[in-house]
């Protein structure tokens, strides 16, 4: 089976539900502390199954250990979750060579998304996006304007419009922009910063940390948000203070021709 794709910058704003595992079970963190995690379900594969069923398009799933480890730890847990879904997935955490690159790419996963690596490595990003245009995300986690890498356990000197550049020089196919201040806190998402990276490129931009509700699903459908190309939701949608139906109708009704 052809493995689908992800969208182009083109594509309506897309919502992307979010799979963080530890320790093979499906999980959130606050502000990024692996010492601070909240289990909401034990079987990630069920999980991406229910966002399926939801009515979500697109899976995005972070191995919270192999981003400490700098190698990918939850691969059982990752490919039970290829084989329960057909809708297209992309995952990053602990992906830094171009061997395990491909290698997710043969198991089934869509778009592979780089974050130390980016900072430590950006000859692996060109050579990846070279070898697999159109399949290589950055993930930019920015902690006070530097960039966080190592499961954001350490920031480097690296900005992120530093960062940014160098993905547009290097042909990255999208970009997950995470504020670590607002990650699994629910304080909102910050659309400004997000746009403003947005902005500062033509590669898609997709915002992640703090969604709390419809009413960030709402913002980024505001004119000022329209050049961001989605958002991840994870806590709120597992807690319920954002219900999958509501935020998918909104989406599928901005999309419709003459809205």
């Amino acid at each position: 089976m052809a493995v689908p794709s992800l969208p182009a910058g083109t594509s309506p704003v897309i919502l992307f539900p979010a799979i963080d595992l530890k320790g093979g079970r499906c999980v959130r963190l606050r502000l990024g502390d692996m010492a601070d995690a909240t289990v909401f379900n034990e079987d990630p594969a069920a999980q991406a199954k229910l966002f399926e069923q939801q009515g979500f398009r697109y899976l995005h799933l972070v191995d919270l250990d192999g981003a400490f480890a700098g190698r990918p730890v939850n691969s059982d847990a990752i490919a039970a979750i290829l084989a329960a879904v057909r809708i297209p997935v992309q995952l990053g955490g602990g992906i830094r060579s171009l061997a395990g690159i491909e290698l997710w790419f043969e198991k089934g996963v869509s778009r592979v998304i780089l974050g130390t690596a980016a900072v430590r490595d950006p000859a692996l990003v060109t050579e990846a996006c070279r070898l697999f245009p159109g399949r290589i995300a950055v993930g930019i986690d920015a902690k006070g304007g530097k960039v966080a890498v190592e499961g954001w356990a350490r920031v480097s000197e690296l900005s992120a419009a530093e960062l940014t550049q160098r993905c547009q020089d290097a042909g990255v196919a999208a970009i997950v922009y995470t504020d670590v201040a607002r990650d699994g806190i629910l304080t909102g998402l910050n659309l400004e910063a997000s746009a403003a990276l947005a902005a500062s490129t033509s590669i898609p931009v997709i915002a992640s940390g703090g969604l709390a509700g419809i009413e960030d699903v709402r913002a980024l459908l505001e004119p000022r948000y329209r050049g961001l190309h989605g958002a991840i939701a994870g806590r709120a949608l597992y807690d319920g203070r954002l219900d999958a139906e509501t935020a998918l109708a909104l989406l599928r009704e901005a999309a419709a021709p003459g809205s």
